[in-house]
């Protein structure tokens, strides 16, 4: 008789940026498909949502931090035990842009890994008209002085949202084949590409 072992895969998510940038927002728009247009103050919150995919349960972790800086050992804390992250700003705020390049730092000295996964996302693109932080500059900060990866988004009008959260998963290493746990939000996927240029990635998997 033998024993049938599954093997069990987990990642952890950490969305991190200054207050107001919309990090609950684009975590809502993704589980559940909402938005909610007021800001509400979030102190910590942890999501969590398992996947079954040809018998390998992936458990994917997203924690929700505060942006108010408020919990510096919290933080500290957040960012030791996650895989992943997402350093938010909004395209109208130039002050929140700061804060990511701050926390950047502080994630690199904590994890002592410069080759630590994170995604920078300028959201909030729907206030087009209100943009004070140009695509083109953080594009290329990001992309060719950090080497990390960079999207725009908008939680309101559901737009890259989805993207934002395939390249951190991608970035956390998860195997190929458990792309399918995404198709259920496909319909959702945004088909507009102008949001930024095209990335050439020679250790992405595609996922379908």
């Amino acid at each position: 008789m033998s024993l049938e072992v599954k093997e069990k895969t987990q990642v952890r998510l950490v969305f991190l940026g200054a207050a107001g940038v919309g990090k609950t927002a684009l975590i809502q728009r993704f589980l559940q498909d909402t938005f909610e247009p007021k800001h509400r103050r979030t102190v910590e919150e942890m999501h969590s949502k398992e996947y079954d995919i040809g018998g390998v349960k992936i458990t994917v972790e997203i924690l929700d931090t505060s942006g108010s800086y408020s919990f510096p050992a919290m933080r500290k804390l957040s960012i030791q035990n996650s895989d992943a992250f997402a350093l938010v700003y909004a395209v109208d705020d130039p002050e929140s842009l700061e804060a990511v390049k701050t926390l950047r730092d502080e994630i690199l000295e904590i994890k002592e890994d410069k080759y630590t996964p994170i995604v920078v996302v300028g959201n909030k693109v729907d206030r087009e008209k209100e943009r004070l932080v140009s695509n083109e500059d953080v594009l290329s900060t990001v992309e060719m002085d950090w080497n990390n990866s960079y999207l725009e988004a908008s939680a309101k009008e559901n737009a890259n949202v989805v993207e934002v959260f395939k390249e951190l998963l991608q970035q956390a290493n998860l195997p190929c084949r458990l792309s399918p746990a995404l198709r259920r939000r496909r319909e959702t996927f945004p088909k507009d590409t102008n949001f930024r240029p095209p990335m050439n990635k020679t250790n992405s998997c595609i996922l379908s």
